[in-house]
């Protein structure tokens, strides 16, 4: 497929904004960073892997080379009004980002399938673990959770729509819950909520994987409760994109409901932030929910650099690719990243390039709000 770059740069009049934060002092370095090629273009990999569970994630995080001491970070308990650069102090916006860390989970995989191939798709650049297969050594990465409430098959989406963004309902063939206790039972839930993780394909690779993968819920600090959510079906992967979808059923009232309600605050909030910045020319800021080497979450915010078209979804949208100075570490993989400035999508970090930038999944964007860039 094509590449078409925006061509559009940051001034030094764009970046005032940021001069005055520490995050902006270390993305500085990169503000001036060339252009780059991305339509098949790979770099390090951000999944972190680990020998002893929680005790070597701990000395991971403790021994970081790409961020030692981890400043650019903002554990999600302490983030506040004040890491958000000048020009940015916007309730709005720092009430989405508290509710994006609601709904991130930390992904846990257990199982390396043999089925990776040995490069990624059309270069000659090696996929990650594909020489590891059957190994089950952990490895972490970073997911993102949407809510979908059945009632008797009926499927709404957080803000109570039947339709996703593509026109496609969200109906279900089922009339009853699927869960694993409602599969054995005489009177299933004829309510249910499915869960679907965003990760990337990198860090979920197939079915095979998805058997031995679980994610933490409400990781906010050491202190957090462990909430598991297991049994996750691979509905969805796409290894030219680097995305993957997993889903979890339940009918849990109070962790379908829970979880419902949070991810309606989000998207009600991502709506109103997304169309108050769109407008602003030169808009860049970009945020991301991870958990770096597998600890609780952190809060990271930086700048998009580009958003490199690589193809065609349909008559209103590109399929794109973004670099970012926004700070990430191994076990950031498959976050969801957020940039005000453009209508983009689900969008997932993927890695790091040798420049020192860091890039995304392939996923949509509208043709329209590229048209203001």
């Amino acid at each position: 497929m094509g590449l078409r770059l925006s061509k559009n740069r940051f001034k030094k009049s764009q970046n005032k904004a940021f001069e005055n934060t520490s995050i902006a002092e270390t993305n500085a370095r990169h503000a001036s960073s060339q252009t780059v090629d991305l339509s098949h273009t790979y770099g390090h990999h951000e999944c972190q892997m680990s020998q002893v569970a929680e005790v070597d994630l701990h000395t991971h995080l403790n021994e970081c080379r790409k961020n030692p001491g981890h400043v650019n970070f903002i554990p999600i308990g302490k983030f506040a009004m004040e890491h958000l650069p000048e020009g940015h102090h916007d309730i709005d916006l720092y009430e989405l980002i508290k509710a994006t860390a609601d709904l991130t989970v930390r992904v846990g995989v257990n199982m390396v399938s043999y089925r990776r191939p040995q490069f990624f798709p059309n270069t000659s650049v090696r996929y990650p673990f594909n020489d590891m297969g059957g190994n089950k050594l952990t490895r972490s990465g970073t997911g993102q959770i949407s809510v979908y409430r059945y009632v008797e098959g009926c499927g709404y989406n957080a803000s109570g729509s039947k339709y996703n963004g593509l026109g496609k309902q969200f109906d279900s063939a089922h009339k009853v819950c699927t869960c694993s206790k409602c599969r054995q039972s005489d009177t299933p839930s004829k309510e249910w909520w499915e869960i679907i993780v965003y990760t990337a394909a990198h860090v979920v690779f197939d079915a095979t994987e998805g058997d031995h993968t679980s994610c933490r819920l409400f990781y906010d600090d050491a202190s957090s409760p462990k909430v598991i959510l297991d049994q996750l079906h691979v509905i969805n992967v796409n290894v030219e994109r680097d995305s993957c979808h997993m889903k979890h059923v339940t009918c849990d009232v109070t962790l379908g409901g829970k979880l419902y309600a949070m991810d309606k605050i989000c998207s009600d909030l991502w709506n109103k932030v997304r169309d108050k910045y769109v407008i602003r020319y030169g808009e860049r800021l970009t945020f991301i929910v991870s958990h770096p080497h597998g600890c609780h979450k952190q809060v990271s915010v930086g700048q998009w650099m580009d958003n490199a078209i690589v193809g065609e979804l349909n008559e209103s949208m590109y399929l794109s690719k973004l670099t970012y100075t926004t700070s990430t570490c191994p076990g950031s993989s498959g976050a969801r990243v957020y940039c005000l400035g453009f209508r983009g999508y689900s969008h997932v970090h993927n890695g790091a390039l040798d420049t020192g930038l860091n890039y995304s999944s392939v996923d949509y964007c509208t043709k329209s709000t590229m048209l203001l860039m």
